[in-house]
């Protein structure tokens, strides 16, 4: 069984950049978000989906136009890893590093990729602008930064991401298997992973 170092290590080199392309490549170069859809905001689990890969999950999406959609579950914790081993794994200095970081669960593609999502008051090579408020990180040197206390004051790495192909979203949102709710930072941040869905279904707006 390999250690969580080296599991970890694996994810952020395999990661590179986020798997952007064309016009959105440019954008992220930019700092720009890509537009359109449910970008921003967050997708909810209904009663009504019942893979047990996103059952009562609660999705933060990055991105959502006609090349399809991706985001982040952000109330599956899965374990809490030390950061200065980690950072020792990428050859990055550790001198001052301290306490852990939980990884999450945040999809089932590519569950050898991390992603740090954070609020938008931190900016690194690898940032992606999601909107005003929320930002992704896909390189290490955000651990770093965390760890000495120069980070952002929110973060959540996740392992894996939800992905979808052009279409398919809207297919199963008219299906009832989803709906999309407004993002906060509580929802998307806070360690109560127990009740982020219920309070996320609260947010729903009833049409009659």
């Amino acid at each position: 069984m390999e250690g969580r170092g080296h599991v970890v290590l694996k994810v952020f080199v395999l990661l590179g950049l986020l798997a952007l392309s064309g016009a959105d490549t440019d954008r992220a170069a930019a700092g720009r978000p890509a537009p359109g859809g449910l970008a921003g905001q967050l997708l909810v689990a209904t009663d009504e989906l019942t893979d047990p890969r996103f059952v009562r999950t609660v999705i933060y999406m990055i991105r959502h136009d006609a090349s399809g959609a991706m985001g982040l579950v952000v109330n599956r914790p899965m374990k809490d890893v030390p950061l200065a081993p980690l950072l020792e794994e990428f050859g990055v200095d550790s001198t001052g590093v301290s306490g852990d970081i939980w990884l999450h669960y945040g999809g089932p593609v590519e569950r050898a990729r991390g992603f740090t999502l954070h609020t938008a008051d931190y900016t690194a090579e690898s940032t992606v602008r999601v909107d005003e408020k929320i930002a992704l990180t896909m390189g290490p040197e955000v651990l770093r930064a965390i760890g000495t206390g120069k980070g952002p004051r929110r973060a959540l790495v996740a392992l894996g991401y939800a992905g979808w192909a052009p279409g398919q979203l809207e297919r199963e949102i008219e299906s009832g298997a989803w709906i999309g709710v407004p993002a906060d930072e509580a929802l998307v941040f806070d360690d109560q992973h127990d009740t982020k869905w219920e309070r996320a279904m609260a947010k729903r707006t009833i049409t009659l």
